[in-house]
């Protein structure tokens, strides 16, 4: 019987140990999790270029991803091939996340856009090697997805990525474009790529760009 009780105990014992390994390895998750989640409100601190629609100040970088994934759930029947709008909407809601180290760099910053891989590569190192292994791995590749543009839903996300700084532009009467002294012919040349994506939101956009030729936002 002392055997007996022995052996139950010592299995009692193993139950418990067994079930406090999982509790901390499940708060250390938690705790990768969250510094994650605090580290991402940086993307609100973030200013880019574009202003919003109604001039009043730039947006940040968490409303650009906000918006955009937005947007690409609900113009989703108008891309090229057909898409997971899911897919595309988690592209873009990671997309810009690297932006907390790396900063918004200008679409016509030629300069700034020599190195602009290369730091954002090391921001993505970073940042998602804040998360657990398996969530690393699965956003990572969400965002090497994105930057490799070849997938439809990639072609897709990097179509309203472009789309969305032309729509805003033309609401605050090219205010960004003014300011940093864009040409007709820049415009047309960067935005192009939207027609990869969608030969609709391309349409739309050259529509976009005349406009502000006329009006005087473009040179």
């Amino acid at each position: 019987m002392g055997s007996c009780f022995a052996e139950h105990l010592s299995v009692r014992q193993l139950a418990c140990g067994a079930s406090a390994n999982h509790y901390h390895a499940s708060m250390e998750r938690l705790t990768q999790q969250l510094a994650f989640v605090l580290e991402l409100n940086k993307l609100k601190t973030v200013l880019r270029h574009t202003e919003l629609a109604d001039s009043s100040r730039r947006e940040n970088t968490a409303e650009h991803s906000w918006h955009a994934a937005l947007m690409a759930l609900l113009l989703a029947e108008h891309a090229n091939e057909p898409i997971d709008a899911s897919k595309a909407a988690k592209m873009l809601l990671v997309h810009d996340v690297v932006e907390i180290d790396a900063g918004d760099t200008l679409l016509y910053d030629e300069k700034g856009n020599i190195d602009k891989q290369e730091r954002e590569q090391k921001a993505a190192d970073r940042l998602f090697g804040l998360l657990p292994p398996d969530q690393a791995q699965e956003l990572r590749a969400v965002w090497d997805e994105f930057e490799a543009a070849e997938s439809p839903e990639a072609k897709y996300a990097h179509a309203i990525d472009r789309f969305a700084p032309c729509m805003l532009n033309l609401a605050s009467n090219g205010s960004a474009w003014a300011k940093n002294g864009i040409r007709y012919e820049q415009a047309y040349a960067k935005n192009a790529k939207i027609g990869d994506g969608s030969l609709v939101l391309w349409e739309q956009a050259q529509t976009i760009l005349k406009r502000a030729r006329i009006e005087g936002f473009l040179k």
